[in-house]
């Protein structure tokens, strides 16, 4: 027999409302796609990390679809750096020569990919790493030749993706293409990479993940944070030329996966914890929303049974240290 020694202090939590208020959010998400670029410093600490491979998780027991797509910028100049391998630049972008190439390519699917796979698989045989170059999934053209081998993504094949996404695992995605022009691969801005993918697999909303709160109209004003704005004032804001130089690929790819019928598209920072619940799941929400005019949302819905087969759900600890076993019922 067990007894509660505090029912105040259980009083005076918030959890009921906090599930309340998420409700309606559930079911707007259950059975959609989610894409989401993961990156910036919610990639470099090891806690926060595994905090945000948990919440994609959480999103997927409620019948979210997650698909990730990661670069690893800091990781590969650490790599660049302990192997001596000379960096050059060429008008502020970095060139990747043969030799960065294998280092880059080394780093994101053989370090970055492979950690982010274990942060989710802890739980249960879900998540499955991959590159874009996996299955022709993604093929690039040299975006110039001054850069080497950094590429634009050309060509999308998304049936490897589907059959991944449908078979209920969690594709995380490292940000190579194959080449579109010879028999290497290229190295894609991630961001592009995510915009891409989102409108091959028809995902319903797409998030990046970066350093800073959301978009500013005058960075780093935190009065001109803007909440929500429509695909058509996002280009407006570019054009006005106040959107810091660093965010401008993110808008851009932001852009392009709604012009490819994409509905939403976030963009928050991926060091408050829990970011992403808060804005997926919450009346407030945190961060910037980028919306189509139409705000076309159709989507198909799928069953959970099949994946919390797979969750390493059988056996668990109770407070006072006894095991015991438990079953999910579907």
């Amino acid at each position: 027999m067990k007894y509660t020694s505090d029912f105040r202090q259980i009083l005076e939590t918030q959890g009921a409302e906090t599930l309340i208020e998420a409700l309606p959010w559930f079911k707007d998400v259950t059975g959609k796609t989610v894409v989401i670029k993961y990156g910036g410093a919610a990639m470099e600490d090891p806690e926060l990390m595994d905090s945000v491979m948990t919440d994609i998780l959480l999103l997927k027991i409620i019948g979210v679809r997650p698909v990730i797509i990661h670069g690893g910028g800091k990781a590969i100049n650490r790599m660049l750096d302990k192997l001596n391998v000379p960096v050059k630049f060429e008008n502020g972008l970095r060139v990747t020569d043969d030799a960065t190439m294998d280092v880059v390519k080394m780093v994101l699917t053989g370090d970055v990919n492979d950690q982010l796979v274990r942060a989710v698989n802890k739980h249960g045989n879900l998540a499955v790493g991959l590159s874009g170059s996996d299955a022709g999934t993604l093929k690039a053209v040299q975006k110039d030749p001054a850069l080497g081998r950094v590429g634009k993504v050309s060509e999308i094949d998304p049936s490897y993706l589907n059959d991944l996404i449908n078979a209920d695992y969690i594709p995380i995605i490292a940000s190579i293409a194959a080449s579109a022009d010879d028999d290497g691969v290229y190295n894609i801005n991630a961001d592009e990479a995510a915009g891409d993918i989102a409108s091959a697999i028809g995902a319903h909303k797409i998030m990046f993940l970066t350093d800073v709160n959301g978009l500013y109209e005058n960075y780093p004003d935190p009065d001109t944070l803007i909440a929500w704005m429509t695909q058509e004032e996002a280009e407006e804001l570019i054009a006005s030329g106040k959107i810091a130089s660093g965010m401008i690929p993110k808008i851009n790819a932001a852009l392009h996966a709604l012009k490819g019928g994409v509905p939403r598209a976030h963009i928050l920072n991926g060091k408050i914890p829990h970011a992403i619940l808060l804005e997926m799941l919450t009346d407030s929400g945190i961060g910037t929303m980028i919306r189509r005019a139409d705000s076309a949302d159709q989507l198909e819905r799928h069953p959970l049974d099949r994946f919390t087969k797979r969750l390493s759900e059988n056996l668990s600890v109770d407070p006072e240290g006894d095991e015991y076993e438990f079953e999910i019922v579907h």
